[in-house]
């Protein structure tokens, strides 16, 4: 960094921003395979979160490779940056009194942990969404699997490239035998918002 550039600290702290919200703000990290259910989820969570007169947004891997991330691909380097780019973006809503979804990939546990490590204690929270790797194949909305079996994606996570399962998020659902709205339910009563 260079050495001409400072922090600035502003007189109203996150704290007050948090307060005026009725909320302790904080990053729901939802990390998983390709069609686990990351994006159904983080809407689900979003819609019961306002319903209750929470202030949300929401982070979705894709969306940002749409802006934010458009110009990195998926080798390992720039998944590493992805995820740093996320993880900066939420760290600043969530100091400005928000509640931040993030739905990211997010394949590498350095990445993750360094992630947790921006944020002040207890404010990130890491779900695994630990949907096994055929029914996300089975589901295969995009047509990415299909893609990837046959050569035509390289570096795609769980097919020629690794997913590090999380070794110790807040909490593990799996979307292959509950429904959207009861995974979102669970996930609401462990967090108490």
């Amino acid at each position: 960094m260079n050495k001409n550039v400072k922090f600035q600290n502003y007189n109203l702290p996150s704290s007050e921003r948090a307060r005026i919200k009725n909320q302790y703000p904080m990053c729901i990290w939802m990390t998983g395979l390709s069609g686990s259910g990351k994006t159904s989820l983080c809407n689900a969570l979003d819609k019961l979160l306002i319903e209750n007169d929470k202030h949300t947004y929401i982070l979705d891997g894709d969306n940002l490779r749409h802006g934010l991330n458009s110009d990195l691909g998926f080798n390992v380097s720039d998944r590493n940056e992805n995820v740093r780019r996320t993880a900066e973006v939420a760290k600043l809503m969530v100091d400005a009194g928000l509640i931040v979804i993030v739905g990211l990939i997010s394949p590498f546990q350095k990445d993750r942990t360094w992630t947790r490590n921006i944020f002040k204690t207890d404010q990130f929270k890491e779900i695994y969404i630990s949907t096994p790797l055929a029914l996300c194949e089975k589901r295969d909305t995009k047509g990415l699997y299909k893609q990837a079996r046959k050569g035509l994606i390289k570096d795609f996570t769980g097919i020629d490239s690794p997913y590090e399962i999380p070794k110790k998020p807040e909490f593990v659902v799996d979307t292959s035998d509950k429904s959207i709205d009861e995974c979102v339910f669970e996930i609401y009563e462990k967090f108490k918002f």
